[in-house]
């Protein structure tokens, strides 16, 4: 008859158990990080438990290198570690504390790689081709080509002084790189701005209204408009929202770090743009356009450009009318520019007009030529009144033979 199994019997079979269990553990292979139990704390560095038949070693070395001193550790604490090697010549496993930490490090890098987090990190050293920022136990690198304000074109010594100015400053940056077997951690400034100034630029489309004014700052000038600051994130003004009159380049108007009142035109939450004018603040030339000028009146202007259809003639600043080919003579000529040009000043009849539309049409050919002849007349005598004016100006005080005797009796 079979004996029954008592409590002693099953904890012994429970205890064989966990004990065949642990013999077919595998062993950790080279690369593998584990937790470790220290045994012991000396001059050469930590000797660790790792649940195996021998201990593993951590030369000292290994921690000078992440700049840890072996007695901050103390015996019975657990600490990570990467198996270095699985034996040496004295059959004991070597680990390392710097390469577990590392390994760490590059995890977090490749996470902070994939959710576009932006870290702030020190600069620790400089160099013509751009800063080395330490994260954690790696060294981070910035190319110069991801350096905000870097000037372009900057000459290589020039460039190499102005990295040093960043020596032991804070800067933003995200990881853009990271390559374990190179052992390349690329990060960039200019992304991190980017993405914090197009957060910015967020909660700005959600905060401002359209037809209200805000304050900014001109932060750049392009042939197509101005970009403002508007505090972190910008707008842009486009060219034709600078002024009413007619601008060729932006320079004309505004100038980098100027600050300016802009009104918010239109708000674009999809492509996430602030578009802003200028002019818009401004008195609109146009809305006393029907009182100034009516069809039949004669009106002098100066032709601000020419066009294959006709050309543009400004009559004041704001108000620019269009002078079509076809009103230039009869028949029309073939090419504009044979009877006007660019600066050239004339007298013509409006013949048409629609403020609302901001429309306004010239002749040139329904002007007479006795209007013609009178118009000249008056320009030239007005030239020569300016003429004589100015030379009177210019011309030294006369002086009668009397006042000259009596100051040279008085010498």
């Amino acid at each position: 008859m079979q004996a029954e199994p008592t409590l002693q019997s099953a904890v012994e079979e429970m205890d064989f158990a966990a004990m065949l269990e642990a013999s077919f553990a595998k062993e950790p292979e080279r690369g593998d990080i584990i937790t470790g139990t220290i045994l012991a704390v000396d001059y050469h560095g930590l000797i660790v438990d790792v649940n195996l038949k021998r201990d593993g070693i951590v030369p000292r070395r290994d921690l000078e290198r992440v700049g840890i001193d072996p007695s901050s550790y103390q015996v019975g604490s657990e600490v990570d570690v990467i198996v270095v090697r699985m034996e040496d010549q004295d059959d004991n496993m070597i680990l390392s504390v710097s390469q577990a930490q590392q390994s760490e490090d590059w995890k977090r890098a490749e996470q902070m790689m994939l959710s576009e987090e932006v870290w702030e990190g020190i600069v620790a050293d400089a160099n013509k081709g751009g800063l080395i920022v330490p994260f954690g136990n790696l060294r981070g690198f910035v190319p110069a080509s991801h350096v905000v304000d870097l000037p372009r074109n900057i000459a290589e010594d020039d460039r190499k002084g102005y990295m040093t100015t960043l020596l032991g400053k804070k800067v933003a940056v995200k990881v853009i790189e990271v390559n374990r077997k190179r052992r390349r951690l690329v990060f960039s400034q200019r992304d991190a701005q980017r993405g914090r100034r197009e957060a910015r630029k967020e909660l700005l489309l959600d905060e401002l209204k359209e037809g209200e004014v805000r304050k900014g700052v001109v932060s750049g000038l392009r042939d197509f408009g101005a970009f403002v600051d508007l505090g972190g994130a910008d707008g842009l003004i486009h060219i034709s929202e600078l002024a009413w009159h007619r601008v060729k380049h932006p320079k004309e108007v505004l100038n980098v770090g100027d600050e300016v009142d802009v009104y918010i035109l239109r708000l674009d939450n999809e492509g996430k743009r602030i578009g802003l004018s200028l002019k818009r603040l401004q008195k609109n030339p146009w809305a006393q356009a029907e009182e100034m000028y009516h069809v039949g009146q004669l009106i002098e202007g100066v032709v601000s450009r020419v066009a294959q259809f006709g050309a543009f003639v400004s009559l004041e600043p704001g108000i620019e009318a269009l002078l079509h080919a076809s009103q230039l003579s009869d028949p029309p000529p073939v090419d504009p520019t044979l009877i006007v040009h660019e600066g050239q000043k004339l007298m013509l009849r409006v013949i048409s007009i629609e403020p609302d539309r901001q429309r306004l049409g010239l002749s040139l050919k329904d002007v007479t030529s006795e209007e013609r002849e009178r118009w000249q007349g008056r320009s030239e005598a007005a030239a020569v009144d300016e003429t004589t004016a100015e030379a009177d100006e210019t011309a030294p005080v006369a002086q009668d033979e009397g006042s000259v005797d009596a100051e040279a009796a008085v010498q």
